[in-house]
C-alpha cells in the first residue's frame, strides 16, 4: 500500500459501528452487581469486548499514525506515538483519582448508611484502600505503573502497546515479515512467562507479585492484527461460503467451554475445559481466544457487507440506531474512561434506591448508563470540532452582524477553519 492509497482512505463504518458496540459491553461488564453480563459476548465464548477494542484500536492506530511514519518519517511517527502514550497516561491517571477519591470521600462521609443502611465496602471491592492506607508505596506506584488495580488495567495495556508501534514500524522496514515476527515472538514470550509486568509493588502472601492481568506483550499481536490488515499488510479474506461454515462452526463449538450453565454441569466438558486453559487463559491472551475473535471478527465483517453497506437500508430507527453507536465509537477513549465512572456512579445510585436484585432497576441502571455514554460522545465529538472557531450564524431578521474582517469573515480565514475541521474530523 502507498502513501497516496493511504491517504485518500475513507473511515470505514464498520470500524466505528463495531468499536461503539464494545463500549456498551464493556460498560455492562463494568457496572457492579449487573444481571446483564450473565448475556454478554464473552458468557458464550473465550473472546469478549476486550478483543473488539484491542482489534479495533490496532485498526485506528493505523489509520491516525500509520501515515505520519510514511509521510514524516520513523523519528516524526515515533514523536507522535510518545505524545499519544502520553495523553493516555494521565487519562488513565485521572480516571483512578477521579474513582478513587469519590468512593473515599463518600465511603468517610457514612452518606451511604446514613441514608440508605448500605454497608458495602465500595473502596475495598476496587482494592483502592492501599492509596491511602500506604501511600509512600501506593503512590508511586500509580506513577510508575508498578500498581495496577484490575477495574483500571486497560488503559495501561493500551500504552504499553503503543509503545511498540515504532518498533514494529521499524522491523517493516526490513520486511512485513520481520514485522509479525516480532509480533509473533513477543507473544510466544509472553505465552512461557518470559515477558510480563508487575501489577502490585507489594508482595503476596505466597510471597510472589501480583502480575497485570492483561500482559501487553500477549494483547499486542491482537493489535497488530488490526494494524496490519488496516496497512494492508494482511489482505481482506474472500467471502467464502466454506469460510463462513468454518468459523460458524469455531464459534458454535466453543460455547459449551464458555458457557458457565454447561461446563460447571457436565463434568467432562469441564475437565477438558481445565486442561486447555492455557489456551483461552485471559491474561496472556491464550491461542484459543485469539481463533475465537478473529472467526467472530470475519462473521461479523461479511454480516456488515463491503463497506458497510448492510449496516444501513434497513428503516429510518435502524438507520439512526447505527449512526448513534457509531458517534460512540468515534469517541471509544473518551466513551470508555466516562463507562467507568458512569459504571460505579450507576451502580452506587441503584444500590441505594432500590437495591441489587430486582429486574427494574437493573434495566434502568444499564439503559440509562448507555444514554449517558452517548451524551459523552456527542459532547466530546462538539467539543473536538472546536466550534469557537466557526463564524457565528446570522439571525432571520439580520441582528447578528457578521464577523470583521480578520475573524473569520473573508474566503481566506473562512477556509483557514474548514481546514482545521477537516483536519480534526
Amino acid at each position: 500500500m502507498n502513501v497516496h492509497s493511504q491517504a485518500k482512505r475513507p473511515r470505514d463504518p464498520r470500524l466505528d459501528f463495531f468499536r461503539g458496540l464494545g463500549m456498551f459491553i464493556i460498560y455492562i461488564a463494568h457496572l457492579p452487581g449487573n444481571w446483564w453480563t450473565l448475556w454478554i459476548p464473552a458468557r458464550f465464548g473465550f473472546s469478549d469486548a476486550t478483543e473488539i477494542f484491542v482489534f479495533c484500536s490496532g485498526m485506528a492506530s493505523a489509520i491516525a499514525f500509520g501515515k505520519i511514519f510514511d509521510v514524516h518519517g520513523w523519528t516524526m511517527g515515533a514523536a507522535r506515538i510518545l505524545h499519544r502514550m502520553w495523553q493516555v497516561y494521565w487519562a488513565h491517571i485521572g480516571q483512578f483519582l477521579l474513582i478513587a477519591v469519590g468512593l473515599v470521600m463518600l465511603h468517610e462521609s457514612d452518606y451511604l448508611n446514613r441514608c440508605c443502611g448500605l454497608t458495602q465496602d465500595y473502596v475495598g471491592s476496587l482494592n483502592l484502600w492501599h492509596l491511602f492506607d500506604n501511600t509512600s508505596v501506593a503512590l508511586p506506584g500509580l506513577m510508575t505503573l508498578t500498581w495496577v488495580p484490575n477495574y483500571f488495567d486497560i488503559l495501561p495495556m493500551y500504552v504499553v502497546i503503543l509503545a511498540l508501534i515504532p518498533l514494529i514500524m521499524l522491523a517493516s522496514r526490513v520486511s512485513v515479515i520481520a514485522a509479525f515476527a516480532l509480533s509473533i515472538g513477543l507473544w510466544l514470550a509472553a505465552q512461557f512467562g518470559l515477558l510480563d509486568l508487575p501489577a502490585e509493588p507489594w508482595p503476596q502472601a505466597d510471597g510472589l507479585h501480583r502480575k497485570w492481568f492483561f500482559n501487553p506483550f500477549a494483547w499486542q499481536m491482537l493489535f497488530f492484527t488490526g494494524f496490519a490488515f488496516m496497512r494492508g499488510w494482511i489482505p481482506a479474506p474472500p467471502v467464502s461460503r466454506k469460510l463462513m461454515a468454518l468459523c460458524a462452526a469455531i464459534v458454535i463449538v466453543t460455547i459449551p467451554f464458555a458457557y458457565f450453565r454447561v461446563h460447571l454441569n457436565v463434568e467432562w466438558i469441564q475437565e477438558i475445559r481445565e486442561s486447555i486453559r492455557p489456551l483461552w487463559i485471559k491474561t496472556e491472551f491464550g491461542l484459543f481466544r485469539y481463533i475465537h475473535f478473529l472467526a467472530l471478527a470475519y462473521l461479523a465483517w461479511v454480516a456488515a457487507g463491503e463497506h458497510g453497506k448492510y449496516l444501513l437500508g434497513h428503516g429510518e430507527l435502524w438507520g439512526r440506531f447505527v449512526r448513534v453507536v457509531q458517534k460512540v465509537g468515534q469517541q471509544s477513549l473518551a466513551v470508555f474512561m466516562a463507562s467507568l465512572v458512569i459504571a460505579q456512579a450507576a451502580g452506587l445510585l441503584r444500590d441505594m434506591v432500590w437495591g441489587r436484585g430486582d429486574w427494574i432497576p437493573q434495566i434502568l441502571s444499564n439503559l440509562l448508563g448507555f444514554v449517558a455514554l452517548i451524551a459523552v460522545a456527542y459532547t466530546v465529538s462538539w467539543y473536538k470540532s472546536e466550534p469557537w472557531r466557526k463564524p457565528p450564524k446570522m439571525s432571520s431578521d439580520g441582528s447578528h452582524e457578521p464577523p470583521k474582517a480578520g475573524v473569520g469573515s473573508n474566503p481566506e480565514s473562512k477556509g483557514k477553519t474548514q481546514a482545521r475541521a477537516t483536519e480534526l474530523t
